[in-house]
């Protein structure tokens, strides 16, 4: 059972902040995030949501509808697209938005997470080319399809 996080009282920043968590330094996972939220409002101050739904919002944009399992048909290995449960696409989108900023030149981790949220919000970014490609595999394989387990 996830509790919901300290500030905006919401289980999805706390599972956020769960997968940025390295050594169980749940409290450095928070200020990481908190921080790069603030960095955020101060880069878009022309914008009129608030930081937290710039970043529901560029959780959503980089959230895949559809991924490709390897399947063995008779010696042959194809690329099935497959729908993705909610809980799993939302884990995936998180996952991605980390890495693509954990790849980011440079400064703190707080500055890179809060340079990827704003990306993926304008959908460009390491995550949104990555769910991108994603639906791009998916839709280039979509002959196979019916091989659907």
């Amino acid at each position: 059972m996830i509790l919901p996080d300290p500030v905006f009282n919401d289980v999805k920043v706390s599972k956020f902040v769960n997968h940025l968590m390295y050594d169980g330094k749940k409290s450095i996972s928070y200020s990481i995030f908190y921080a790069a939220l603030e960095t955020v409002k101060a880069k878009m101050p022309n914008e009129e949501k608030s930081p937290l739904e710039i970043w529901k919002a560029a959780l959503d944009k980089v959230t895949p509808q559809v991924e490709v399992k390897s399947r063995r048909v008779g010696g042959a290995t194809f690329q099935v697209p497959t729908e993705i449960r909610p809980e799993r696409k939302e884990s995936i989108s998180m996952k991605n938005l980390i890495q693509y900023a954990r790849k980011r030149g440079g400064k703190s981790m707080s500055d890179k997470l809060a340079a990827e949220i704003m990306d993926a919000y304008n959908e460009q970014g390491g995550a949104f080319k990555r769910k991108e490609d994603m639906h791009r595999m998916a839709e280039a394989n979509r002959a196979f399809a019916h091989f659907r387990f």
